[in-house]
């Protein structure tokens, strides 16, 4: 074969592979084109769907209002009984008797439990057997003074034998006062013996049960009694905070304060700030403060963990807008406004506090006008929007159920 034939081939070879793979280029680009029947989806009424492209961007609006506002601050806070009070034992002696439920709420002076009260009758009846034996011997030396005055008079006695006697009443007396205490201390411990509520609340579990020997003053108490009506949450602000909390609180005005779940879902209860700390913890910069709830509800527990929100002020004239629609960018704050040529502005905002669902705007937006909440992220200043309403589109879409499924099916396969 000669080198001319070679050559020819080779340039064959070399066209045939170029063409094939122009070929298989064309056939994949025929393949990822969209056919007609590929276009975007369209919503019910020939719309075209979130994400289409072409056309007005499809958007959410809602309306810039002017209304009432609380500012609160928010902090973590642990419920705070005002009263706690381990009851104990104050004499020693078997439990014989107790009167109340685990959970139960009590009154103060409420009978608890009973101790055995025998030792103490007899400790009584000793006492008071004494204080009258020794009644009877002052009663017989204050006689026979009375007799030694009218014999000193008639100097019949020495002087020192009158003197004796007064001694000897005096000395009467003296006994007659520490027997009267001992009477007083056996009535006190048969009181003792009867163990009441001290102050009003709820019980918690019983530590000891009927039966047991119990001591005086022991270090296990018989039931713990928590004040829960009113209660008092404790909370900590940072210094930051403080100087509106403060100033409205010298004032002598009274500050709101909420309790919440964790999840600030349910609210609890709602109190007062009641004091303040008298100094800042230098450890986290906080200051702690105390709000008193009336807890009727009994919702707020002992050591409870809450949300806690702090009215600090009411802003009676604010412009609100929903916090979705306020976004952030290198400008700062902005929104887009939607004008009435169904085109958008993008107005950089000067914004004041907000509670999370609403933002007050100082600066920027007027009541009335609309701003985008969903469909920020497709649009420019000076775009053409549509606004859509969710629910009239669903309305239209269970009205025309067959454009709903034809404007929603799927790419057919190759």
């Amino acid at each position: 074969m000669s080198e001319a034939t070679t050559s020819f081939a080779g340039s064959m070879r070399r066209w045939l592979i170029i063409g094939g793979v122009v070929v298989a280029i064309v056939l994949l680009l025929s393949w990822l084109w969209p056919s007609a029947a590929e276009t975007p989806p369209q919503q019910a009424g020939g719309r075209p769907a979130f994400g289409a492209f072409g056309g007005p961007t499809p958007v959410r609006v809602a309306p810039v209002e002017r209304g009432e506002f609380e500012v609160y601050v928010k902090a973590l806070g642990t419920v705070t009984p005002l009263n706690t009070v381990n009851v104990r034992s104050r004499v020693a002696g078997e439990l014989v008797e107790i009167h109340f439920e685990e959970g139960q709420r009590v009154k103060a002076g409420d009978l608890l439990a009973v101790i055995d009260p025998r030792a103490y009758e007899v400790a009584l009846q000793q006492a008071e057997g004494t204080l009258q034996q020794n009644r009877a011997l002052l009663q017989n030396a204050q006689l026979d003074l009375d007799r030694y005055r009218g014999l000193f008079a008639d100097d019949s006695i020495a002087k020192q034998t009158l003197d004796t006697q007064q001694a000897l009443v005096n000395q009467y007396k003296g006994t007659l006062a520490a027997n009267q205490a001992a009477v007083n201390e056996a009535k006190l411990n048969l009181q003792f013996t009867k163990i009441r509520a001290p102050i009003d609340g709820r019980v918690g579990l019983r530590q000891l049960d009927q039966g047991n020997l119990v001591g005086a003053n022991e270090a296990t108490p018989l039931v713990v009694i928590t004040q829960t009506q009113p209660t008092a949450i404790t909370f900590t602000l940072p210094e930051n905070e403080l100087a509106p909390v403060i100033s409205r609180f010298r004032r002598g005005e009274e500050l709101s304060v909420q309790a919440w779940d964790r999840g600030e879902r349910t609210l609890f209860g709602e109190g007062v700030l009641e004091s303040l700390d008298n100094l800042i913890d230098t450890t986290t910069g906080t200051l702690k403060m105390k709000a008193r709830f009336d807890n009727e509800a009994e919702l707020l527990i002992p050591n409870q963990f809450v949300n806690v929100r702090l009215r600090v002020e009411t802003l009676p004239d604010a412009v609100l807008i929903p916090s979705a629609a306020l976004q952030f960018g290198s400008r700062g704050n902005y929104a887009y406004v939607v004008g009435e040529d169904s085109k958008v502005e993008l107005r950089v905002l000067e914004v004041g506090p907000s509670n999370g669902d609403r933002t007050v705007v100082v600066n920027g937006l007027n009541p009335g006008e609309r701003i985008v909440m969903e469909g920020t992220d497709r649009l420019r200043d000076g775009s053409e929007v549509e606004v859509v309403d969710r629910q009239k589109l669903a309305d239209e879409a269970a009205a025309n159920p067959e454009a709903d499924t034809q404007s929603t099916k799927e790419r057919p396969a190759r």
